[in-house]
């Protein structure tokens, strides 16, 4: 799904969205060092995996900072280059035409000084889980500010065409030290709506949509 971002010409639509560079690893670690070198990644790297079923192993994390750490990562998973957001992301949840943008915390930055002191892998449990909520909290504008509308209304409208849904969520950061560099890091369809601001009401209204056309 997220090739269909990578697709996308959105530069002239207040930004510019692309996709980190990631790499899809089946089975056996030991081909994971020779993969990233191949498909030109760089480090630190995020591991998600690539099956998620509600469990909460599905939703964690994995930072590898370091070539020789990559093996002790368990497979089937995504690798995708780390890109510093200022610890904040976006999810965008999209209900038929609702679009409904929301802050969460996520991971720290990575600095130069932490690639050369850090070795390993860390592991993130539940990042960005509706508990690590930053809509409310004091952070410096330039993280804060919710990507323009404009970009987000054209950015949903193509992914709706292009993958045919109209019930799920997406995750975007602003790369930390620009105004208008997103990158779209992971598509969900079907999301837990429960975490989006008052879905009783939107969700009802699409819903009450759908059955209005039926009947038309």
């Amino acid at each position: 799904m997220l090739q269909d971002v990578a697709d996308l010409d959105l530069s002239d639509w207040h930004g510019k969205v692309s996709v980190p560079k990631q790499v899809v690893i089946p089975k056996d670690p030991s081909s994971i060092p020779e993969a990233v070198s191949k498909a030109g990644l760089t480090l630190p790297l995020i591991a998600k995996p690539l099956i998620v079923d509600g469990t909460a192993k599905s939703h964690e994390l994995f930072l590898a900072y370091d070539q020789f750490s990559l093996s002790l990562l368990e497979p089937p998973l995504v690798l995708q280059e780390f890109v510093n957001h200022g610890g904040v992301l976006f999810k965008v949840f999209i209900v038929g035409d609702a679009i409904k943008v929301v802050r969460r915390f996520s991971l720290p930055d990575v600095t130069k000084q932490d690639l050369s002191h850090s070795s390993g892998v860390f592991r993130f449990p539940r990042v960005s889980c509706s508990a690590a909520s930053a809509d409310d909290a004091d952070l410096d504008p330039g993280v804060s500010e919710l990507p323009p509308r404009a970009l987000l209304e054209r950015l949903v409208n193509e992914l709706r065409w292009r993958l045919g849904l109209r019930l799920f969520n997406i995750d975007i950061i602003r790369e930390h030290g620009t105004k208008d560099r997103y990158y779209v890091i992971d598509i969900n369809y079907f999301p837990g709506y429960g975490k989006m601001p008052g879905y009783e009401h939107i969700f009802t209204e699409f819903l009450l949509g759908l059955v209005r056309g039926n009947y038309k």
